[in-house]
């Protein structure tokens, strides 16, 4: 009798699967220029020593986490409205955290310290590096979700522009967070390497 009603449910969940619908989706529109940004974003590796400028700067600062309406509403998804999130920017002339309500940088290392993130010998020429950081009690892991949201826009402007980035795991978080001085409760998420690509 057993055997009897394996072999009866396995013949439905066949039939079920030689019975279920698939369709045909249509080619997907990539003729827009959202659709087309994410058509051509790629991971760049090699970047040339040309620094990147305050202008482009404050666009790339802007896209990452930058404030979107007069409510304070930001250019990424945050989630219950917790803006949890903090992005650093370090460059050769050392290391600045990015007010985004004031839209301004304020500096919190004068030293260059690009060269703890050159783990990787494309890393070299690399003028900036977005780090973001948020508190280590995050209970619902949101601030994880926010960096995510903040590396793709700005690897999306960065596409639109003719700059190159790539999303990085692998440096030294805990040398990182002391170069920072960041406090305790406070931990580094990831690392996003921006400039501009050899041709």
């Amino acid at each position: 009798m057993k055997k009897l009603y394996v072999f009866i449910l396995v013949m439905v969940i066949t039939m079920q699967n030689a019975t279920a619908e698939q369709i045909k989706l249509p080619e997907p529109n990539k003729s827009n220029a959202i659709m087309t940004a994410m058509n051509t974003r790629r991971s760049a590796r090699k970047y040339q020593t040309k620094d990147v400028d305050l202008a482009t700067l404050s666009n790339i600062l802007w896209a990452a986490y930058g404030v979107s309406d007069a409510s304070g509403k930001r250019t990424i998804p945050t989630a219950r409205n917790e803006k949890n999130l903090q992005v650093y920017a370090a460059t050769k002339k050392g290391v600045y955290l990015y007010d985004a309500d004031k839209n301004e940088l304020s500096q919190v290392v004068a030293d260059n310290i690009l060269n703890v993130f050159a783990t990787q010998p494309f890393m070299e020429n690399v003028p900036l590096v977005l780090i973001y950081t948020a508190d280590k009690n995050d209970p619902n892991h949101y601030s994880a979700m926010h960096a995510g949201s903040a590396y793709q826009n700005v690897a999306l402007y960065a596409t639109t522009a003719g700059l190159g980035t790539v999303v990085r795991g692998l440096f030294d978080k805990e040398k990182t967070a002391q170069l920072l001085k960041l406090p305790e409760n406070i931990q580094v998420i990831i690392t996003q390497a921006i400039g501009w690509p050899e041709e």
